[in-house]
């Protein structure tokens, strides 16, 4: 890991990994240590979205590995490139029952990119480095490693170890032939759009997407939230998804998000293109779109904006552009927002954290959970965002918001969820105060679990809302005083930019328990 360039990882201790913590004091690698499994995981993701690095867990056997499953698949769906690490039982003692004997390779591979386990102390140096080239290249995604504890125990003869290449992303790029076919496409489309995904973000790769935009001339949006075309963070977009004569998916998969591609969702008439590193993905393009299917072609993503960019491309588009940016900004909403309330609404709430958003000199924006985090998408932006993704998992705010603060620790963090989600890893208030990370956690407490509340309410009656609500008197603000961090409490909208302005000025965590009227997600 240390020729690797790693110098954080998030862990969990237990006793299989304890040859592990001890070697990263001569590596010098930091360890910062969490209160759950699930957590480390959620902040190497954090960790990999932020630095672009590999972002490291290391959790323990058995339970272990299994307490932090929802994250990896979070991952895997975010892109987000992550080596699990997972202590495991000796490899002498398999099959006479040894303690938490588990085979984690079958419990974890069909949520990762590759699940292995060492076989030999002597690999371990090459079976790394190659899992963490995998983890970046390609679509990135998470890779577990298993190791033995006998294996962490055994000495080890450096001279003979097999020691791999220094980890690097190593992309696939279109063939001449098929960028060729694809720039002219593009070339003589009028209204021409460019659908990408998470790892293609404009928070992961601004760069890339401003000039591969510039280029083409032609809007490139990511797709990275579970609601699809409802994401309210698109605005209106799928009005100008129905005028586009041109669709090209660059590294975003075909599924649910876009409605499986179903002509419904899209103009009937448009060409679509497929450029994907998943020779699986392009297989379920083509049973999909049929005869709409313009053109397929195998390749990575970020290697195919920048080839795609080394083109001359014809007239202007910015009539086009204009509209689809105007579309994507509106946020004119079919039903106005409620704030004739005793408590602040949403959108309130998302007004004021923006006045500190757009104060700041290095802003990033964490949303997560249901309603609330629908808002805080919609009326909330910073150059840097992170967002509960694809897999629609809640609970991973505080963590991602911890793992922002030590890899940037000048920014100013403000994570936005409800009181459902912050109940998952409260107890991380205590690693915050312990890693002196510094950010503001804004719960929108409406005492329910919404989503769910908003679902028994269209699809049931008012008469059969049960099970969805949580305690009128639950004060997170004052649990995470008890763990460490500082707890402020507002009821009512004039409350809001004084502690959101003295919680900015905190040189620590901060969590703010807001008594907020809840209210269905905007739709526009």
């Amino acid at each position: 890991m240390q020729r690797a360039g790693v110098k954080t990882i998030f862990s969990l201790s237990g006793n299989q990994i304890m040859p592990i913590y001890d070697a990263c004091i001569d590596a010098g690698i930091r360890i910062v240590h969490v209160r759950h499994e699930a957590a480390a995981v959620y902040m190497a993701d954090a960790w990999a979205q932020l630095t672009g690095e590999i972002g490291v867990a290391l959790v323990t056997a058995a339970p272990g590995i299994t307490n932090c499953l929802s994250p990896v698949f979070s991952a895997r769906l975010a892109e987000s490139p992550i080596l699990l690490l997972s202590g495991d039982s000796p490899l002498s003692q398999d099959g006479m029952g040894a303690f938490q004997e588990l085979d984690q390779i079958e419990v974890t591979k069909k949520l990762v990119k590759k699940s292995l386990r060492l076989a030999s102390a002597q690999d371990i140096d090459q079976d790394m480095t190659s899992a963490i080239s995998l983890a970046l290249s390609g679509r990135p995604g998470p890779v577990h490693i298993a190791m033995p504890f006998d294996l962490l125990q055994e000495d080890v003869d450096i001279s003979k170890a097999k020691r791999g290449q220094v980890p690097a992303r190593v992309s696939t790029s279109l063939s001449a032939a098929d960028a060729q076919q694809i720039k002219e496409r593009i070339a003589k489309a009028e209204r021409p759009l460019v659908l990408v995904g998470p790892m293609n973000n404009a928070s992961r790769a601004p760069d890339l997407v401003k000039n591969a935009s510039n280029v083409l001339q032609a809007p490139i949006i990511a797709m990275e939230s579970p609601r699809g075309l409802r994401d309210p963070s698109l605005g209106h977009f799928p009005q100008v998804l129905k005028k586009a004569d041109l669709v090209v998916l660059v590294g975003k998969t075909l599924d649910f998000t876009l409605n499986f591609g179903r002509s419904a969702g899209m103009n009937p008439g448009a060409d679509i293109v497929v450029i994907d590193p998943d020779e699986t993905m392009i297989d379920r393009a083509k049973q999909l779109l049929g005869t709409r299917l313009f053109k397929h072609a195998l390749a990575d993503s970020d290697a195919a904006l920048r080839e795609l960019s080394n083109y001359t491309y014809p007239g202007k588009r910015d009539a086009w552009l204009e509209e689809v940016d105007g579309a994507i900004s509106n946020r004119t909403l079919k039903s106005p927002s409620d704030e004739n309330t005793a408590n602040p609404g949403p959108k309130a709430i998302c007004q004021a954290v923006q006045k500190i958003l757009d104060e700041a000199a290095d802003p990033i924006l964490i949303s997560d959970g249901g309603e609330f985090g629908q808002w805080a998408q919609a009326f909330c932006r910073a150059p840097t965002r992170i967002i509960n993704g694809l897999s629609g998992a809640i609970g991973g705010a505080l963590c991602y918001a911890i793992a922002a603060s030590i890899a940037r620790p000048n920014a100013t963090i403000i994570a936005m969820m409800g009181d459902g989600t912050v109940g998952f890893h409260s107890t991380e208030f205590e690693t915050a105060a312990r890693e002196n990370a510094k950010f503001i956690a804004v719960v929108g407490n409406d005492s329910r679990w919404n989503a769910e509340y908003m679902i028994q309410l269209r699809e049931y009656g008012p008469d059969r809302l049960y099970g969805c609500t949580l305690n009128d008197s639950a004060r997170y603000d004052l649990l995470a005083s008890a763990l460490g961090a500082q707890g402020a409490y507002a009821e009512q909208a004039d409350q809001l930019d004084e502690v959101l302005s003295k919680a900015a000025k905190h040189s620590g965590a901060t969590c703010i328990n807001i008594r907020m009227e809840g209210q269905a997600a905007p739709a526009f």
